[in-house]
């Protein structure tokens, strides 16, 4: 039986997945909610891998596979969404992880996101950063950003993805999006361009390495804000991993520049709901007052987390702090709290 690409995009929407893996020697699965789950359907064949990979790369998608070995693309289910896609190579052949994107850019309170997420992206300048683990959400995160200034302001607004998730429509901005691989060689090839383009908001997909960290923090110095992400856990390991991509002999010249333009640190996580239908985010969020600025020029970034605990007037909030206020909603369950929080003897014990 010749399995349809079409059929199983088909029916991961249908099942509200968002992911469909296929692997040669084993069987299709999806994930819902968090789990990965089974079809009923006979192991992946090599050829039948081919064919698919075959039906969604284009010709310049397929020699670079060819030449990397991997590749991130989105492709679209006519009438049903896109889906962000990497094919890559395993022992046993090809495999492929298709990842749905909502056709809907969701609000920030659609996301239950606490109200602090919309005025971070109303800033004129500075630094704005998503971090977690793959697959918590920080695409729709920032897309709800880029959508409430889109709303609220007229401006310029460049995107710089791998691939284009969320497609913006300029409403009072004007929204330029740009996908590596069709539109640009690299991040900071774009980033660099972008200074010249008149931007006022530049959302960079991720921050990969030195050159990049170095052109978001000069964009954010030079009065654009910039929002971008990072896979750490906390705004502390945020700060740590951004100053120590660099040589020892400009740690201090970062720490200065980082102080300057850092805005905020939103460090997200998924978790079930209590019924299981679903998923929602819970976050730490460390705002840079003069405070964290402070810390982060003097090198003492390890008193960071005392600073968030204790900033809830200005819209801070640690990962348990918002755990706690899922919980008292019924929105979590208790064991679930405790599975993600930095504390869970606290959760275990009753106190949160």
């Amino acid at each position: 039986m010749t399995l349809s690409i079409h059929d199983l995009l088909r029916y991961a929407l249908d099942s509200n997945a968002s992911d469909l893996h296929l692997s040669v020697g084993s069987v299709p699965m999806i994930r819902i909610h968090g789990e990965m789950k089974k079809l009923k359907l006979p192991r992946m064949e090599m050829d039948t891998m081919i064919a698919i990979r075959d039906d969604v790369l284009n010709e310049n998608q397929r020699v670079m596979f060819r030449e990397k070995l991997e590749i991130d693309f989105s492709t679209k289910l006519e009438g049903r969404g896109r889906f962000r896609v990497n094919y890559f190579h395993q022992i046993n052949g090809l495999s492929a992880v298709f990842r749905a994107i909502p056709s809907t850019i969701l609000s920030a309170e659609e996301l239950q996101l606490p109200p602090i997420i919309n005025q971070l992206a109303m800033k004129d300048k500075g630094l704005i950063l998503l971090t977690g683990p793959t697959g918590c959400g920080k695409s729709t995160t920032l897309a709800a950003m880029i959508d409430y200034v889109n709303e609220q302001k007229s401006c310029h607004i460049i995107t710089i993805e791998d691939p284009v998730e969320y497609y913006h429509e300029s409403n009072n901005s004007l929204i330029n999006q740009r996908e590596l691989g069709q539109s640009t060689h690299s991040f900071s090839n774009a980033l660099r361009s972008a200074l010249r383009e008149d931007p006022d908001v530049i959302l960079v997909g991720e921050m990969r390495d030195l050159e990049t960290i170095q052109l978001a923090l000069t964009a954010a110095e030079t009065g654009h804000l910039v929002l971008s992400t990072l896979h750490t856990s906390s705004a502390v390991k945020t700060i740590d991993r951004i100053i120590d991509v660099f040589p020892a002999s400009q740690k201090g010249q970062i720490r200065s520049m980082l102080s300057e333009s850092l805005e905020a640190v939103i460090a997200q996580k998924l978790l079930p709901t209590r019924d299981k239908d679903g998923r929602v985010p819970a976050s730490e969020i460390m705002t840079a007052n003069s405070a964290v600025k402070n810390l982060i020029r003097e090198d003492k970034i390890y008193q960071i987390p005392s600073l968030i605990q204790s900033g809830s007037q200005e819209g801070m909030q640690s990962l348990d702090q918002d755990l706690q206020r899922l919980l008292q909603q019924g929105v979590i369950s208790r064991q679930d709290a405790m599975y993600i929080a930095d504390k869970p003897e606290l959760f275990e014990k009753g106190i949160f």
